[in-house]
């Protein structure tokens, strides 16, 4: 009887034995599921940082950009200003209201268009188009045409 009670608590512990394998073979594998997805979401966090870092210092770059320029147009703003505050009633008549290039660029242009108006003018017209007919065609008169190409039922 004994070998009878000691082979049926060896069944017995085969089956918990193999359940227990089994339930704790299953939480090992979601533990290492789990710890696969916790690696994935920490190399994702660290690329979001990465890119984020990136960003931000090419913004930083931009907003310098931004700083130098309003920079750049402040003293102009400023010298402008000055330029204006030293002009007298005498000065501003002498003042050119275009600048020394602007106003050849304008001589140069004004120069072009007499001579296109010139060779335009040389040129006169003294025949119609080859497209206009000389004879009136009757066309667009208030007269009433028959129709030739009509059919006739006789």
């Amino acid at each position: 009887m004994n070998v009878v009670l000691g082979f049926g608590l060896f069944i017995v512990g085969a089956i918990i034995g193999f359940f227990a394998n089994r339930m704790l073979s299953s939480s090992a594998q979601e533990t290492q599921k789990l710890a696969a997805k916790a690696s994935q979401s920490e190399s994702e966090l660290a690329q979001y940082k990465l890119d984020v870092a990136d960003h931000l210092e090419s913004s930083a770059k931009l907003l310098e950009q931004m700083n130098s320029t309003c920079q750049t147009a402040m003293s102009q703003m400023a010298q402008s200003t000055q330029l204006l505050q030293q002009a007298t009633p005498e000065n501003i008549e002498n003042m050119p209201f275009f600048s020394k290039e602007t106003q050849e660029q304008l001589a140069q242009t004004v120069n072009l268009r007499h001579k296109k108006n010139l060779r335009q003018n040389d040129e006169t017209v003294s025949e119609p188009p080859l497209d206009y007919s000389g004879a009136p065609s009757g066309l667009f008169d208030d007269k009433k045409h028959s129709v030739t190409n009509s059919t006739s039922n006789g």
